[in-house]
């Protein structure tokens, strides 16, 4: 390789490099300004520093938020609502793809088409029907009627994801078992769940992630102050009469944390899973 072309190169590594540098600042810049926001003196995002930590560090925001506002009690709903979505999503789910992976029944191909048609509309288009069935089944204004409307829009896709993956598992495990006197139910208890665990721990992640933030919903099924969630109660310090702009961000870190700690964790058993559950026929 010449000088000239040696130059060149290394020209271009710089730019490219360069330009990385440039679009990590850009994604960086906001978390680390809302980072620096939860620590800083003051409530207004008007009296925010350009600079990250320019005012000096603070932790009257955390307290404020733990000693004098429902935010544990917002949590808690959350953690509820989220852990018990999860957990009907990862039964339902994996029952309903069980059947559709492994029996012959009449209209299963049309009930599997009719699954992946409502996955094709989206949530909001039903917004008024699931606010009439909600408020006639007597489950509006509760924690229990949100995670009932999340654990219907989670089924019809996650039945199609866990079903493609039961699919490839070999049925002669299923007829091992059935000839030791195994039935169906403990079939998929003991043999089908342990090997299907990469897809099912993926399933508990996404559906726990879903529901965590959410507004929409929350908004439109919940009313009662002891009954709202991390989104509605972090939204009410940010209206047109309330501009309380760190404690929001103080708020929205605490929520963070606990959030990426459990997907590192479930992210290592995944990999884990990942690697130690394949299966040939």
């Amino acid at each position: 390789m010449s000088r000239a072309e040696k130059l060149g190169l290394k020209i271009a590594s710089g730019i490219v490099i360069a330009f990385l540098c440039i679009v990590a600042l850009a994604v960086l810049y906001p978390l680390v300004y809302v980072l620096s926001s939860a620590f800083t003196p003051g409530n207004s995002i008007s009296d925010m520093p350009i600079t990250p930590f320019g005012k000096g560090v603070t932790l009257e925001h955390f307290i404020h938020l733990l000693s004098d506002t429902n935010y544990p009690l917002w949590f808690g709903n959350t953690l509820v609502i989220a852990i018990a979505t999860s957990l009907g999503t990862l039964l339902v789910a994996s029952l309903g793809a069980y059947v559709f992976s492994r029996f012959k029944f009449t209209f299963k191909k049309s009930m599997m088409m009719a699954l992946l048609i409502l996955q094709i509309f989206p949530s909001f288009v039903g917004m008024v029907a699931i606010y009439v069935i909600i408020n006639r089944i007597g489950l509006f204004d509760s924690l229990w009627g949100l995670v009932l409307v999340y654990l219907a829009g989670n089924i019809p896709y996650n039945t199609w994801l866990v079903k493609s993956y039961l699919d490839n598992i070999p049925r002669s495990l299923d007829e091992a078992a059935r000839i030791d006197g195994a039935g169906n139910v403990r079939i998929w208890a003991t043999i089908i769940m342990p090997i299907a665990k990469p897809i099912l721990i993926f399933l508990g992640i996404t559906s726990f992630t879903g529901p965590w933030m959410d507004f929409i919903f929350p908004k439109m099924v919940l009313r009662s102050p002891e009954q709202q969630t991390l989104a509605l109660g972090l939204f009410s310090f940010i209206t047109d009469k309330k501009n309380d702009f760190t404690n929001f961000a103080a708020g929205s870190l605490i929520v963070a944390v606990p959030f990426i700690i459990f997907f590192a964790v479930t992210q290592k058993m995944l990999v884990t899973s990942l690697g130690g559950a394949a299966v040939k026929e």
